[in-house]
């Protein structure tokens, strides 16, 4: 029996990942049913794994934040100190992650090793082409979206599925966090 992999990431509605200009993390948009949703969801048991840019983006916004930088967000912090995997051809240890460790390889083989062999679900936060290519080998078992209600289309940052195969998504879960943002989760299933 296989584990599931979840594919958790952050979009503006026009698509894009993060944004430049004066938009802050979570283009400024987070209140406290969605910190608490997010704290809620990282308290249960998993794996995260982690791209090796991801890694390295989330290691130095760590290092430059301070301890009242939305970067320390309670779930961020929870999320830092769950067992991480960071798939990575070119990271050597250590890593500057409490409990991770390097796997080299492709992310596919990997993931595909780990979705066998682990006891916990397992979960990845950004990591886009990464996930994207385990969307195409199938074993992505639920896109979750925090969609944040902004257009970023002069600022946006990388298209969360730029690149991707065509899918077919079955919606399984949904809640509206602080009025205004909407969480959907979805089983993805390759079209044609």
């Amino acid at each position: 029996m296989t584990t599931t992999y979840t594919f958790d990431v952050f979009s503006s509605l026009d698509g894009f990942g993060a944004a430049g200009g004066d938009w802050t993390g979570y283009w400024g948009k987070q209140g406290p049913e969605l910190l608490d949703h997010r704290l809620a969801q990282y308290d249960e048991e998993q794996r995260m794994i982690l791209g090796a840019n991801t890694y390295r983006a989330f290691a130095q916004m760590l290092a430059s934040s301070t301890e009242d930088s939305e970067v320390r967000d309670p779930w961020v912090t929870r999320m830092t100190h769950l067992p991480a995997t960071v798939v990575s051809t070119t990271l050597q240890g250590p890593l500057d992650w409490p409990d991770a460790d390097i796997a080299s390889g492709d992310a596919v083989d990997v993931v595909a090793r780990l979705k066998e062999e682990s006891k916990v679900p397992l979960r990845s936060h950004g990591s886009l082409s990464m996930n994207r290519a385990l969307m195409a080998a199938g074993l992505v078992d639920r896109v979750q979206v925090t969609l944040f209600p902004v257009i970023t289309g002069r600022t946006g940052l990388d298209p969360v599925f730029r690149g991707a195969d065509d899918f077919d998504l079955e919606l399984i879960e949904h809640h509206t966090l602080d009025g205004n943002i909407q969480e959907l989760v979805y089983r993805p299933t390759l079209h044609g």
